[in-house]
């Protein structure tokens, strides 16, 4: 049974910086494409960031240039640095798969928000 917990959300002024951790229970980091989700108020749920076991990497717009995305199959874990925030960065932050195996994985995320 694989499980996914998210962490490292909180409370960071604009300009500053956080870093979310995934953690998984099964050995899910040996799939190909894992990545990082935001949902905010009144908006879709959107992709932030992707990346493969190859290391091909895939950032949102918005994000460009201040988020870093990056993964460790050792310790089943995946990492997104934030850098200089923005307050439209607040959202819930999630880890999941884009295949379809992780429409069941969706868990309760970890809640980043931005003042400023």
């Amino acid at each position: 049974q694989v499980q996914l917990v998210e962490s490292g959300g909180g409370l960071v002024q604009a300009g500053g910086s956080l870093r979310l951790s995934c953690a998984a229970s099964g050995s899910i980091f040996s799939i190909n494409a894992m990545g990082w989700y935001r949902q905010a108020p009144g908006k879709q749920r959107e992709l932030v960031a992707q990346i493969t076991r190859g290391g091909s990497i895939v950032y949102a717009d918005s994000v460009k240039g201040r988020f870093t995305i990056s993964r460790d199959n050792a310790k089943n874990t995946m990492y997104l640095q934030m850098n200089n925030v923005k307050v439209e960065d607040t959202a819930i932050y999630y880890c999941n798969t884009p295949y379809s195996l992780g429409r069941d994985l969706w868990g309760q995320g970890t809640q980043v928000t931005v003042s400023s």
